[in-house]
């Protein structure tokens, strides 16, 4: 382990695995073109000295730790736009509570408030001390009904039931919700900023192209062309020329490949050629032993066997290939390499090379016995000329299954993906290009394609005018990945960050939202995220953004919802007041409506699942307001009905419904328990229209929907319970068959309303931006004043 960042001084073949800071898992060879060591990292092979530059909190380690110890204390969109939407509600009723306070106030105290049977119900000089106080009190219980009405009171806990059932369907979606408001956040993602390395990839090196005999092998492990001599003489090299092993389970199961990830790729290609390791490296000795080094850029092994000693050489393509004199023909002859030929082997290079892969070459030769040293062996320089090259094979890390579609799936959200990788540029673009994060006919080049160092070096202002063009960064470090994601949210941008190492976590904490992978996170990084990706895999981000849309669509289906019920029983509260004295809709009654039935409709509403439509949209971002103009539009279609016939009913409703031979009283309660019953009926079936805001058919998928129906059903039975045998304590009567039916009648007629209200246009601008040029004039107004 390194203790201290530090750098250099002397060493041989050191080799540091560098994985739990940069995120990469293979080992970084330093020298004296690359001695920077940070503490924490693991020492793979060699040894060095190294002047200490840094240690505690002065080391990278350090200064990622203190990054992740900082709480941000910042809001997420939805507590933003909904502390608005209650900030605004709470203004309208409390000003609202305040006009009909003072007008009932005169009105009473005046004489002009009048009881059923029409006495009035306040004199000056008859009115007792007792009967005047109660009637104030009345007057304020009117006012304080008019704030339970103006007041969503269920629209915490709607919310809170919400996010609450959309984080356990998630977690069947292989993602664990670490914080609740997340679910949301990750719905209102405008960009995404993926690792690579073992998010869109495997992060497991494979080999994915074979060259042989002087032709590409397709696929890339079908050897039936190949001679099985030359075939033999392949995996003797693959076998005993490795650091890596191969245990093959008693009981047959799948073969367990231990080494590096460069030996492991070729080992278990060598599996899928028909290698037995353990019967190959029986049957021939290790001699002598030439270790692997940086410098050379190739190991090599001695081995004898019954066909006599083979000298086994693997490295770097174009060094081996350098020092090869012949090549292996089909037949298993051995051909002389002339130049047309190492023309077709270097084209072959440079065409992986071109696709970033690591190109890794194995050659051979045969040595006489007589010319093994017979003492001092250890001092023996293998033989590195005169070779015969056996193949080349291309080793990459290759993108997971459906990640190209997750990433079209993302671009036609509006969700622009961003790679951020510690690996070279070149790595990046191919396996960005692969993943379709790049397109082949677009730009690659900066500031689209940029390292982590240009960025870090530009100025604050500068990083924030190319942070959106950037797509792919290489060659980041963990502060750029951070100062990236800065970068974006100061834009405006809700960012999401995917990662795996420690690297990861100050950006992942800095994240709107940190998406850290179960299975190849460290706990750092996992106790940095708001979600983990329990299966590893960038598809399953995208499905955690269509349940994020999902869940602030459903929000949204609930606020029309409520806001619909708030809206209407608020004027008719108001006009009835003001115009009468008295309200048809009691606190009871609407506590009834906003807390129990209106959490259970949000309940219902929660459980509607996500739509493929939802993945059409453009992203909602930070700006976009929470009660769209299509809401605005149904909201006050459906309001607009109610108010209307409801204060119909609220102001002739005895002639209408025939209560002319019942007692004065008894037609009073009758007419309001008529409206109280009406009104709950409207909000039922208007439940089902809140379903789909934007389509026609509401009814479309609602019979899948079991617990929907449940609660509508629920809601329904509790409603004729309340008024036929609650009527003591919501101060009701029964009603009779005939009522009920209209009361069903009335609340069914908002259905072809919403149908038909759906055919009226809406502008496209926010209706909340039209109020703002005169809220900034009359704010200006205000500043001018003070300072006049």
């Amino acid at each position: 382990m390194v203790p201290a960042d530090g750098i250099l001084i002397s060493g041989h073949s050191l080799a540091i695995d560098e994985s739990s800071m940069t995120g990469e898992s293979k080992t970084v060879h330093k020298d004296q073109k690359a001695p920077f060591l940070m503490s924490g990292c693991k020492v793979a092979d060699g040894y060095g000295s190294m002047l200490v530059t840094g240690v505690g909190i002065n080391t990278e380690w350090g200064q990622l730790m203190a990054n992740l110890s900082e709480d941000n204390g910042e809001e997420t969109p939805l507590q933003v736009r909904l502390n608005g939407v209650a900030t605004f509600i709470g203004m309208v009723g409390l000003s609202v509570a305040g006009v009909v306070l003072g007008v009932l106030a005169i009105r009473y105290f005046t004489g002009h408030t009048k009881n059923p049977d029409g006495t009035v119900q306040f004199r000056a000089e008859t009115t007792g001390l007792k009967q005047g106080f109660m009637g104030a009190i009345r007057i304020l219980t009117i006012a304080v009904t008019i704030v339970v009405v103006a007041v969503p009171e269920g629209l915490p806990l709607a919310v809170t039931l919400t996010l609450a059932y959309s984080m356990r369907k998630m977690m069947r979606d292989k993602a664990l919700v670490r914080r609740l408001s997340s679910c949301e956040t990750m719905g209102s993602a405008t960009t995404i900023c993926s690792d690579k390395t073992g998010t869109l990839t495997l992060n497991k090196m494979t080999v994915v192209e074979a060259h042989f005999i002087g032709t590409r092998l397709d696929p890339c492990d079908d050897v039936r062309a190949i001679s099985s001599s030359s075939a033999a003489l392949l995996i003797e090299g693959i076998a005993q020329n490795t650091t890596g092993t191969v245990f093959l389970p008693e009981d047959g199961g799948a073969a367990d490949v231990t080494g590096s990830p460069t030996e492991k790729a070729i080992l278990s290609w060598g599996l899928k050629i028909g290698m037995d390791f353990n019967d190959v490296r029986s049957k021939s000795s290790v001699l002598h032993v030439f270790p692997f080094n940086s410098e050379k850029k190739r190991g090599g092994v001695a081995v004898q066997s019954d066909t006599g000693v083979h000298i086994h050489w693997k490295g770097a393509a174009e060094l081996v290939l350098s020092s090869c004199k012949s090549w292996l023909s089909l037949d298993g002859s051995v051909q002389p390499m002339d130049a047309q030929k190492r023309n077709v082997y270097k084209r072959s290079i440079e065409d992986m090379a071109k696709s970033s892969l690591r190109c890794v070459a194995f050659a051979y030769c045969q040595c006489d016995i007589e010319k093994i040293p017979k003492e001092d062996i250890a001092d023996w320089k293998l033989p590195e000329e005169d070779l015969t090259l056996l193949g080349i094979v291309g080793i990459k890390d290759p993108c997971r299954p459906g990640v190209r579609n997750a990433v079209q799936l993302c671009k036609n959200a509006g969700v622009k993906v961003r790679m951020v990788t510690g690996d070279n540029i070149e790595t990046a673009k191919a396996i960005a290009l692969e993943c379709g994060i790049l397109d082949a006919n677009g730009v690659i080049s900066e500031p689209f394609v940029i390292e982590g160092k240009a960025f870090r070096e530009m100025s604050e202002i500068a990083r924030g005018e190319i942070a959106d063009k950037i797509t792919v960064m290489g060659r980041s470090s963990p502060n750029d990945k951070l100062l990236l994601v800065q970068a974006l949210k100061r834009k405006g941008h809700v960012v999401a960050v995917t990662g795996d190492g420690t690297n990861d976590a100050p950006a992942l904490h800095e994240a709107d939202i940190g998406l850290a992978m179960g299975m190849s996170g460290t706990e750092v990084a996992k106790e940095s995220s708001d979600i983990i990706i329990l299966d590893d895999d960038f598809t399953s981000v995208v499905k955690v953004v269509r349940w994020g849309r999902s869940v602030y669509a459903n929000i949204q289906k609930f606020i029309q919802f409520q806001l619909t019920v708030n809206v209407a029983a608020l004027v008719i509260n108001v006009i009835a007041a003001v115009s009468s004295g008295d309200v048809p809709l009691n606190a009871v009654e609407l506590l009834w409506v906003n807390l129990i039935m209106d959490t259970l409709g949000a309940l219902a509403l929660a459980t509607e699942p996500p739509t493929d439509n939802l993945m059409k949209r453009q992203p909602v971002g930070r700006r976009e307001p929470l009660v769209t103009n299509i809401m605005w539009r149904n909201l006050f279609v459906q309001a607009i009905y109610q108010i209307a016939i409801l204060l119909i009913f609220n102001f002739s409703g005895k002639k209408i419904l025939r209560l002319q031979n019942e007692s004065p009283d008894n037609a009073e309660k009758m007419k309001n328990t008529f409206i109280f019953n009406t009104f709950v009926f409207c909000q039922i079936f208007n439940e089902f229209n809140a379903r789909k805001p934007e389509e026609r058919n509401v009814f479309k998928g609602v019979t899948k929907n079991h617990l929907f129906m449940g609660i509508v059903c629920v809601t329904t039975v509790f409603q004729i319970l309340i008024v036929e045998f609650l009527g003591k304590f919501f101060k009701i009567v029964r009603l009779n068959w005939s009522l009920w039916l209209v009361s069903v009648a009335i609340g069914v007629v908002s259905w072809p309303l919403a149908y038909l209200g759906k055919f009226i246009p809406v502008p496209v601008r926010p209706l909340q931006a039209y109020f703002k040029p005169c809220w900034k004039s009359s704010r200006r107004d205000e500043e001018e004043g003070r300072q006049g």
